[in-house]
């Protein structure tokens, strides 16, 4: 694994939220609010629940990370597509 990778086996120990039924546009607004609570908090890496489905949420949280100023980069979890893993700018 790359140092920069942010892959991490124990993701429990990280920040989570659960998507799972939510809307489109709420979904869009849970991610932005999860996001910038946790900057304030301090946390460098939270882990966003959006499930599989038909990827409508995940489509979504995903484009609320591009255009989100605090995320520096966001993955697929690589053992559970049901979830994103995200870095952040917390200086």
């Amino acid at each position: 694994m790359e140092k920069n990778e942010v892959y991490d086996i124990f993701l429990e120990r990280y920040p989570r939220i659960d998507l799972h039924g939510y809307d489109r546009d709420s979904a869009r607004m849970m991610t932005n609010d999860f996001v910038m609570e946790n900057v304030i908090l301090g946390n460098d890496t939270i882990v966003i629940i959006h499930g599989i489905g038909s990827g409508i949420v995940k489509n979504e949280v995903h484009e609320a990370l591009k255009h989100n100023k605090n995320v520096l980069e966001y993955k697929m979890d690589n053992f559970n597509s049901g979830c994103t893993i995200i870095k952040l700018n917390v200086k």
